[in-house]
């Protein structure tokens, strides 16, 4: 009985820690777009990235569907925050703001 206490708890530890991060991402997003892009436009932004250690690092954009309008710019600042787990080595990171509807 202890022993299926003891591995709800760590359920509900690792639910709660991923729903905490989905949080701060969608943060992160909010503020990106604010800061460089009108978040009433879409776009999509693939950007060629380095994983390692669970982050992004050395990211280019390689694609941009409305260039000129900072969704660039929102994307790199998004790739901060994007987890990327035990990924590791060169990676193409697709970005899709969807925009207000």
């Amino acid at each position: 009985m202890k022993r299926q206490s003891i591995a709800a708890l760590i359920l509900l530890s690792v639910c709660a820690s991923t729903a905490a991060r989905a949080g701060s991402l969608q943060e992160q997003v909010d503020h990106c777009l604010d800061r460089h892009a009108n978040t009433h436009d879409a776009a999509t932004v693939t950007l060629q990235c380095t994983a390692a250690g669970g982050k992004l690092s050395e990211c280019k954009v390689v694609d941009n569907t409305t260039p000129g309008k900072g969704f660039d710019k929102a994307a790199l600042c998004v790739a901060d925050s994007l987890p990327m787990g035990t990924k590791s080595g060169s990676v193409k990171v697709p970005i899709r703001f969807s925009g207000a509807e």
